[in-house]
């Protein structure tokens, strides 16, 4: 038939390539290559003194790699199960730092990009190896710090937003007081003093290279812009890409409006209950001002004693092992956040996490050092939120992940959208047994968080000023001037901080539809653990996976 003139057939295609088990595998090492920031925070210490060169042409090289494993990634069509949840996973962990890389503009804009990445505080605060092992290799890393403000200098185009350049000049100004007093205390007792000198000498280089930093971002003030608002069309292209989510911005925009509304109105009517007569802003001030008995600390050490075992009794979900989380009042350079926590990496082993509270400045007024103390009900919804069940808990599960994206990459929708969850779903259980103290704590904790969704949307797409949001912070989260001001600054270079109630919103609604065939309320526990045994994935991925044969490919991710 060929010699009749018929068309030879086209060779058959060979597929080289690898196993998905070993494309994954590579995919993880080639990625801390470029990020050995990360690599060192999830405790991989062979990557230690290693800082990641942020020339635009090493970020466009950075870039074109992510293009590459997009790619290769979307080529293993015929995975199914857990391998074809791992391939989406995979795609979006990488569509969300490529938008940040390409998209976000943030390279040539943010000074943020360049700082937040520097990550000293592995080798000066996690006590992972001898001090005279950590003070060699901080000094090798930080010798690499005045070249990564030069890059910064090089790479930002000016003029710059407004917002940006006052949080990343107050920042490196902290920062630098950091290394100067705080560091070198923490690294004093090494007694080689060729350590010593060598360290000195690195370090004083570098402080001074933040300090110049500083300044130049401070002068570049006299010709700063309010040119930060990423537009509706990057909005929406950052929540599909760095959360899996796709959505238009009205559907978006009325599920803050309704979770906003019913949460004032749920304030308005259990603050009728305990404070009948009142305003609720006097019944807020009321429940803020009755602080623990016994301070902070020891008050957040007996209330996680208590979530946990309220936890156990009420078969909320299960605690994988007996690892506790400490409790510590916050090292004087870590006091800008009011409370978090430091869970060690998935890599280390044998260093405890702990959840650090800050104390009020010594040289406040008395009256200010006790209105900074958190309210009794206020710091039970922070424990709930950091330690049981949410953030700490979380991690413990995530050790055990079956699927191996879920090890490595997390998204914020997920892994802030559970702790903030929780806080609600505690209350739900019976936390408290109906004392009305604990719902109105949760819920100025819930409202914070609704303005932070709303003032990001109105910030980036729909013209909101910042004097609107800090005023929308105070009047309806009942926030202080000086905090209004600060989450509404944070608004303008970090849209993602929708990301708390946007999560607790889809898992919201994954609950209650996954729950409705399962036994509704005595499923919780169930569905708590399956939703916790994949990691921090994309939540319209996570939905897909568990609702299974009931997922009908519905679009709805967030209730009414």
């Amino acid at each position: 038939m060929a010699g009749c003139g018929g068309e030879k057939p086209a060779p058959a295609s060979i597929d080289t390539s690898p196993p998905w088990p070993e494309f994954v595998a590579s995919t993880i090492t080639a990625y801390y290559e470029w990020n050995p920031g990360s690599a060192v925070i999830a405790g991989l210490h062979e990557y230690d003194s290693r800082m990641a060169d942020y020339s635009l042409s090493a970020l466009d090289e950075y870039a074109k790699w992510l293009d590459s494993v997009i790619a290769e990634a979307a080529a293993y069509k015929d995975l199914a199960g857990i391998e074809a949840f791992e391939r989406d996973y995979l795609l979006t962990a990488m569509n969300g730092r490529l938008f940040r890389l390409r998209d976000s503009g943030y390279p040539t804009t943010n000074p943020r990009f360049y700082n937040v990445n520097v990550s000293v505080g592995v080798y000066v605060d996690r006590d992972y190896a001898p001090l005279d092992k950590r003070i060699a290799t901080y000094t090798r890393y930080i010798a690499q710090l005045p070249g990564r403000m030069a890059t910064m200098k090089k790479n930002l185009k000016p003029p710059l937003p407004a917002p940006y350049l006052e949080i990343s000049s107050r920042i490196l100004r902290g920062f630098a007081g950091y290394l100067e007093t705080t560091v070198p205390e923490v690294f004093a007792p090494v007694e080689d003093e060729q350590l010593q000198r060598r360290f000195a000498a690195a370090n004083n280089e570098a402080v001074s290279a933040v300090r110049q930093s500083a300044a130049w971002l401070n002068d570049l003030k006299a010709t700063a812009t309010d040119d930060y608002a990423l537009g509706e069309e990057r909005f929406l292209k950052m929540l599909l890409t760095t959360q899996g989510v796709d959505i238009t911005l009205a559907e978006l925009t009325a599920a803050g409006e309704r979770d906003l509304r019913r949460n004032l109105d749920a304030l308005d009517a259990v603050c009728a209950e305990y404070a009948s007569g009142e305003s609720t802003r006097d019944c807020v001030q009321r429940v803020d001002n009755r602080k623990p008995a016994e301070g902070a600390v020891a008050g957040a050490t007996r209330q996680l004693s208590d979530l946990k075992q309220f936890l156990i009794d009420n078969e909320i979900v299960s605690i994988p092992d007996s690892e506790e989380a400490l409790v510590a009042e916050s090292p004087p350079h870590r006091r800008f956040n009011a409370a978090y926590i430091s869970i060690p990496g998935p890599f280390e082993s044998g260093l405890p996490s702990v959840y650090y509270i800050a104390p009020p400045d010594p040289n406040w007024s008395e009256e200010d050092k006790l209105a900074y103390i958190p309210g009794e009900a206020r710091l039970l919804g922070i424990s709930v939120h950091e330690v049981w069940p949410g953030h700490y808990l979380q991690r413990l599960h995530s050790r055990r992940v079956e699927n191996n994206i879920g090890r490595y990459f997390r998204t914020s929708a997920f892994s802030e959208g559970w702790a903030h969850y929780a806080e609600q779903m505690m209350c739900d259980a019976g936390l408290g047994k109906g004392d009305p103290e604990v719902r109105i704590g949760q819920l100025l904790n819930a409202l914070k968080r609704n303005v932070r969704y709303l003032s990001a949307i109105g910030l980036h797409t729909g013209g909101m000023t910042l004097a609107e949001s800090q005023q929308m912070f105070a009047e309806q989260a009942f926030l202080d001037v000086g905090n209004a001001n600060q989450q509404a600054l944070r608004g303008t270079y970090d849209p993602g901080y929708l990301n708390y109630t946007l999560g607790k919103l889809m898992i919201n609604k994954l609950r209650d539809d996954w729950t409705a065939s399962r036994g509704g309320r005595a499923a919780w526990r169930q569905f708590h653990d399956e939703l916790l045994s994949y990691g921090s994935p994309p939540i319209p991925l996570l939905r897909a996976q568990m609702l299974g044969a009931d997922y009908d490919g519905d679009r709805a991710l967030l209730p009414r």
